[in-house]
């Protein structure tokens, strides 16, 4: 199908339903010395699921989303679901960012207008970009993979089509974080014409340092292994089960809404920087708005499965060419050794910032921008669509 316009309706059936479930939740209990540290605490989460049923306004959400310019095309054989929206500067740059879990297209709700329209927020006309926004397969409104195999590469295989042959991008910039990091590196690696440079978060788990003898690790590269090893040993629970066996995990979390928000309440809480206070990064509205995308489309089950086909299909990443920026923020899982980058990718850009976790744009969405914008400002010659 062409490119067609996009609006979230989700039907009434679908949210009485979700009343009901909330209305009628079975807890179970938890040991009273006991905290987070076992999984996502009761007291909390009865909080918060309280506040989605009494409180939480989905409709005013929806109208809220349904601001942004939404479209759906086919691309090979899977509806993408994007934002698109068009920068108001002389010369916008087109740029497609890139989600990854348990978070969607929302995580970069709050950049989106700063990368389009910076003089509204006292920036230049000059730094403005094209922005789109993709869902990724089997996440929210882009349609589940029928088949398996739709893997980091291929969603990378995926957004080069949607840029160039849907949208009309012969040349254009890619950002992302978690897996979205992964899809926009193969961008870069396979169709590094097209690329003007890759702005990148994370670098996920850099799997070649932990399978390395220790003798042949550089004393940075070494402390990156011993830290990646302790941090999947704590918390890398999730991480396993939705690499071997996610079809198990999507029955319990497609039927229960409190089994939903745990799971992603949880992560959200571990990788960001709030210091165990989720009040202090994210309000409950910003919360269930994320893990309502999950539950009105039923799309935790399809989305986990990125992880199996990551594990069992991906193939190897080679060295990047393509102008590179990367930027951490100091409580990211795993900050990657700066050694490993340099070898790897064509950094041009390496910024650490003063505060910040995993979830980046939603936690920093002015820091982000900014460096964004920076890293791009001497790609500025004649991107022209």
């Amino acid at each position: 199908m062409a490119v067609e316009r996009f609006h979230i309706q989700v039907p009434n059936e679908v949210l009485d339903d979700l009343k009901y479930r909330l209305d009628h939740v079975r807890w179970p209990d938890q040991l009273a010395d006991t905290g987070w540290e076992r999984g996502t605490e009761i007291s909390y989460l009865q909080s918060l699921i309280s506040y989605w049923r009494d409180h939480f306004d989905w409709r005013a959400k929806e109208s809220e989303l349904n601001r942004f310019s939404q479209y759906r095309c086919k691309v090979d054989g899977i509806d993408v679901h994007f934002v698109h929206e068009c920068g108001k500067g002389p010369n916008p740059i087109p740029i497609i960012i890139t989600h990854g879990w348990p978070d969607s297209y929302t995580r970069y709700q709050k950049i989106i207008p700063l990368l389009t329209d910076p003089a509204r927020y006292g920036g230049d006309p000059e730094d403005s970009f094209d922005v789109i926004v993709p869902s990724l397969p089997g996440f929210g409104f882009s349609s589940q993979p029928k088949q398996s195999g739709v893997n980091n590469f291929r969603v990378s295989e995926l957004w080069a089509k949607l840029m160039t042959e849907e949208l009309g991008y012969s040349k254009f910039a890619a950002a992302g974080g978690d897996v979205g990091s992964g899809v926009t590196r193969y961008l870069a690696l396979n169709h590094p014409e097209h690329l003007i440079g890759i702005h990148l978060t994370d670098i996920g788990i850099i799997r070649n340092l932990m399978t390395a003898q220790d003798a042949e690790l550089s004393d940075e590269d070494l402390q990156y292994k011993k830290s990646a090893l302790a941090w999947i040993a704590q918390e890398g629970a999730y991480m396993s089960i939705q690499s071997t066996k996610p079809q198990t995990l999507a029955y319990g979390l497609s039927d229960s809404p409190v089994g939903l928000a745990a799971w992603i309440i949880e992560k959200f809480r571990t990788w960001s920087d709030c210091n165990g206070d989720l009040r202090r990064r994210f309000s409950e509205d910003e919360l269930l708005t994320n893990i309502m995308i999950y539950w009105v489309t039923n799309t935790i089950g399809s989305s986990a499965r990125i992880y199996y086909e990551n594990t069992h299909s991906l193939p190897s990443m080679g060295s990047i060419e393509v102008p590179t920026g990367i930027a951490l923020f100091p409580a990211d899982i795993l900050l990657p050794p700066k050694e490993w980058a340099v070898r790897n990718l064509n950094i041009t850009r390496w910024t650490i910032m003063p505060r910040g976790g995993h979830f980046t744009a939603m936690e920093e969405p002015e820091l982000l921008a900014e460096d964004i914008r920076t890293f791009y400002r001497s790609f500025r010659t004649k991107n022209k669509r």
